[in-house]
């Protein structure tokens, strides 16, 4: 695959606002890579050999059950269906369990997965770098809201003193207190919808405040997952 498939600029993804960057930054590889996979990739021979090998997980056979073309999708199942029976049933016979045990491997296999992972760690690493080195994406890093429990947790742990020399010690710092923060509000706004449901808090005029979302806001910090 070629490299500026994923390498894309990380600024995209910290120009706004709007939830965690990290998550948008996986979105965007995720997306591009789907695209890519449902576009000329499909007839290259050394991606369909990669695709008969490894098939799709389910999250991302649905994603491109979603998107146009449809023939280039049954082209792929076609051909890797026919891998997967010659391996599971097709060539020298293995007991049922050892059978059972492929399938159950394939099931964790994806090629888009190990795309998307290729992809990321190469964002996540340019992160690290441009926070050292760059001051106008220090200053779009630290006006971020929050980031994900998810990604504060993979940052602060992957993040290394040979590389952020100058800023580690700023960078995990940021991270936690943004982390730290967010969560305390999220707890605070938790505490307010439950008690919304007392009766003496109820009225056409109860004042919610900022607790009505606090339930989707908390799944979005847990997970990094957003409801479309």
């Amino acid at each position: 695959m070629r490299e500026d498939i994923c390498t894309i600029p990380i600024s995209e993804a910290f120009e706004e606002n709007d939830g965690c960057p990290v998550c948008r930054m996986y979105k965007t590889v995720e997306d591009r890579i789907v695209e890519y996979i449902m576009g000329a990739a499909m007839m290259e021979p050394d991606i369909r050999i990669e695709t008969n090998r490894q098939g799709f997980c389910e999250k991302h056979l649905r994603a491109m059950m979603k998107r146009r073309g449809r023939l280039q999708l049954a082209l792929m199942l076609e051909t890797h269906t026919d891998e997967l029976y010659k391996e599971l049933f097709g060539g020298v016979l293995s007991s049922r369990r050892q059978n059972a045990e492929k399938a159950k491997a394939k099931r964790c296999s994806c090629f888009v997965c190990e795309k998307i992972d290729w992809g990321f760690s190469r964002m996540t690493e340019t992160i690290y770098r441009t926070y050292e080195t760059d001051r106008d994406f220090r200053g779009l890093f630290d006006s971020q809201d929050y980031f994900c429990m998810e990604h504060y947790a993979m940052l602060v742990s992957s993040a290394s003193k040979k590389t952020m020399r100058r800023y580690y010690g700023e960078f995990t710092e940021v991270l936690e207190k943004k982390a730290s923060d967010y969560l305390k509000s999220l707890s605070a706004d938790l505490k307010k919808f439950c008690s919304m449901y007392d009766y003496r808090n109820s009225g056409a005029d109860a004042d919610w405040g900022n607790s009505k979302d606090s339930i989707e806001r908390t799944v979005e910090f847990l997970t990094g997952y957003k409801e479309n």
